[in-house]
């Protein structure tokens, strides 16, 4: 069926039917990590928004070639021009190279990322490896005229591009805004010609370890860095073209770094390189963002381990996920561990109900009420993703299946083979291939291993009513309800679940 899928244009504050540039192809870029700290949960929402995004674009049809970085280098402390490197940083503190910290965290983020089921993108550049590509860059925008070289270091003139161009489109800042915050934030900066310059290249200070050598404007090799907003210009551009169809990032991107992508674009070719921003919102702490700079983070690792003061228990990565999911990426969603622990208990829902399709026993034709619940579950799937990708509701609609099966289950309502075997590719393809939900290959074999032992107690129950021993009967059931597992008698025998 055709498909038509609106997504939410930062750019345009509204929502836009998709239409990529180059029919049946799609170019996308999303901003990845800076890796000097291990992953948070934070980290895990942009990855996974923007995996539901990739998958769905490719079940509709369309060949997508997924650019995310890895920013190793250029990104300091204040996400601005001052202070130092956030990875030379951290390889001071611990001794090491900083390429050292830079692949140990990258290996680590990719590590956790595969616990999560996101799929890898279909490039992963490295800053550290496209400085050529950046330089470049820097020297079209000081040719264009935007900007200018102080002291060693490159810094873009916003007033000379404001004056051409419109610094602010995508924030929606004024001039005069970037300028008031920066005269109180920038106060020290003297080589700059005004204080919201952002620089595009900055001269390394002798204790500076990451360096290069680079041309300068003057005919002189100075040796230097590039600016944090530079990178993703630069590689997006390289792997995606001059214009490409859709950049990704969290909402704390939008301002500064999105916005001087923006700037830099057009000083360099002359107009914007992306035709639809996209930006999921935060994952919050008690209302205050979650980050590393707020020091109130909680990493992928200590999820999956229990081991945080703010955690009741460990939880699973498939758990992180739907709850992830359970809200729509636009609105933020404040963490709790009550919270995981009720997606938890969602996420089995839906795996239960998965496992349980695998009991119907198929009648020689369906209810019709079912046959009509089919038809309209598959179009509300649809409808609901196309609607800017609306995950609780495709969830929602889920849930609405799972009862459906069980109904089926206890022969409350009748389903056809035909009925049931679309019932079950519908089912599978949204939980497991378009929101990547799955018991994982762990818990599928500890599952299978479950369903022996559990087995055996039934067939053990099933005797004892058998004997009319009523108490033995009665006292299993308990036990096991007691432990968590229910036990529902049904005209095929005994069935348990979580």
């Amino acid at each position: 069926m055709e498909q038509t899928l609106l997504i939410y244009n930062t750019l345009t504050r509204k929502k836009e039917a998709f239409k990529s540039i180059n029919p049946g192809h799609v170019g996308m870029y999303v901003c990845g990590p800076t890796v000097y700290g291990d992953a948070h949960l934070g980290h895990a929402r942009p990855a996974i928004t923007f995996d539901i995004l990739y998958r769905y674009l490719q079940h509709l049809g369309y060949k997508v070639r997924y650019v995310r970085n890895i920013t190793d280098v250029g990104h300091l402390e204040h996400d601005a021009d001052e202070g130092e490197d956030k990875i030379a940083k951290k390889a001071r503190m611990e001794q090491l190279e900083p390429m050292e910290i830079a692949g140990y965290y990258t290996r680590r983020f990719n590590s956790a990322m595969e616990k999560l089921n996101v799929l890898p993108p279909s490039i992963e550049p490295h800053a550290t490896g496209h400085i050529i590509e950046q330089q470049q860059l820097v020297r079209q925008i000081i040719d264009n005229g935007y900007a200018y070289v102080s002291n060693g270091s490159v810094y873009f003139d916003i007033e000379k591009y404001d004056k051409d161009f419109k610094y602010g489109i995508l924030s929606g800042r004024s001039l005069e805004n970037v300028k008031d915050a920066s005269r109180d934030t920038l106060a020290g900066v003297g080589e700059k010609r005004n204080q919201a310059d952002f620089a595009l290249w900055k001269k390394a200070q002798p204790e500076h370890i990451m360096r290069w050598p680079w041309l300068m404007g003057n005919g002189e090799i100075g040796e230097g860095f590039p600016g944090w907003h530079c990178e993703c210009t630069a590689m997006g551009r390289k792997y995606l073209g001059e214009e490409f169809d859709i950049h990704g990032g969290g909402m704390d991107l939008v301002f500064p770094h999105h916005e001087c992508e923006i700037a830099q674009a057009q000083a360099a070719m002359g107009h914007q390189a992306v035709r639809y921003w996209m930006h999921n919102n935060m994952i919050t702490i008690n209302g205050q963002k979650m980050g590393k700079s707020y020091n109130n983070f909680i990493t992928l690792n200590q999820f999956f381990t229990g081991n945080h003061e703010l955690l009741t228990k460990a939880f699973s990565p498939m758990t992180i996920r739907f709850f992830i999911l359970s809200a729509h990426y636009r609105g933020t969603v404040d963490f709790s561990s009550e919270a995981l622990e009720a997606a938890e208990k969602g996420l089995a829902r839906l795996m239960q109900g998965l496992k349980d399709l695998r009991r119907i026993q198929p009648a020689k034709g369906s209810t019709p009420e079912v046959t009509a619940f089919i038809g309209n579950l598959e179009q509300a799937l649809y409808d609901a993703m196309n609607d800017d990708l609306q995950t609780p509701i495709v969830i929602s609609q889920l849930f609405e299946a799972c009862h459906q099966v069980n109904l089926l289950v206890d022969r409350k309502a009748k389903i056809g083979s035909a009925d049931l075997e679309r019932l079950s590719k519908i089912m599978h393809l949204w939980t497991e291939d378009l929101l990547g939900l799955s018991a994982g290959d762990a818990q599928q074999s500890a599952g299978g291993a479950m369903d022996k032992v559990m087995q055996m107690v039934l067939d053990m129950r099933a005797k004892a009513k058998a004997d009319k021993d009523w108490a033995t009967s009665d006292k299993i059931r308990d036990d096991l309800n007691e432990a968590g597992i229910i036990v529902k008698d049904t005209p095929d025998g005994a069935v348990w679940s979580l």
